[in-house]
This record gives structure tokens, C-alpha cells and sequence, in this order.
């Protein structure tokens, strides 16, 4: 029993960090919408920045910091996640 759930805490993690990830994808288009709402209301000009691939409204450092928020709390958020799932294991 021990070693099978040894085995799944890596995994755990890991698909608590792609989750996480594929959430902050989810903010990142949630905010970049209401950007251009906003600017489009405005009648203001939109700038677009081109990285990933692609074209988008919002500005690198917050694009990058999204994805960079993800990664981190992923992990963090998959600890705590484990010690509910499995109180116990450490």
C-alpha cells in the first residue's frame, strides 16, 4: 500500500500543475476578453503584442505571469489537495 501511493504523489502533482495551467489559460482569455470590451467601448486603439505563436491584446509580462502563476500554484495547491485526499500519508 505504501509504495502505491508513493507512486501516485508525483502524479498527483502533475496533473494538479496541468490543471492548474489550463486554468490560468482560462484566465488569461477570461481577462484579455474584458480588455477589449473595454477598449472597444472606448473607441481606443488596441495593440497587439505577437508571442506563443500568435496574436494577443494583453501585454507579455501579464500573459507570462499568468502561466508562471499556474505553474507555481499548481504544485502548491496539489500539496494541500493530497493531504485531503490522503491525511494519512505526508
Amino acid at each position: 500500500m505504501g509504495q502505491l501511493v508513493w507512486g501516485k504523489r508525483p502524479v498527483y502533482l502533475v496533473c494538479s500543475t496541468i490543471l492548474f495551467i489550463f486554468l490560468s489559460f482560462g484566465l488569461h482569455a477570461i481577462i484579455e476578453q474584458w480588455y477589449l470590451n473595454t477598449r472597444l467601448a472606448d473607441h481606443q486603439t488596441i495593440l497587439w503584442y505577437t508571442y506563443f505563436g500568435g496574436q494577443c491584446a494583453l501585454p507579455p509580462v501579464v500573459s507570462y505571469g499568468l502561466l508562471v502563476l499556474g505553474l507555481v500554484a499548481g504544485p502548491l495547491i496539489g500539496r494541500v489537495w493530497w493531504r485531503w485526499v490522503y491525511p494519512h500519508t505526508n
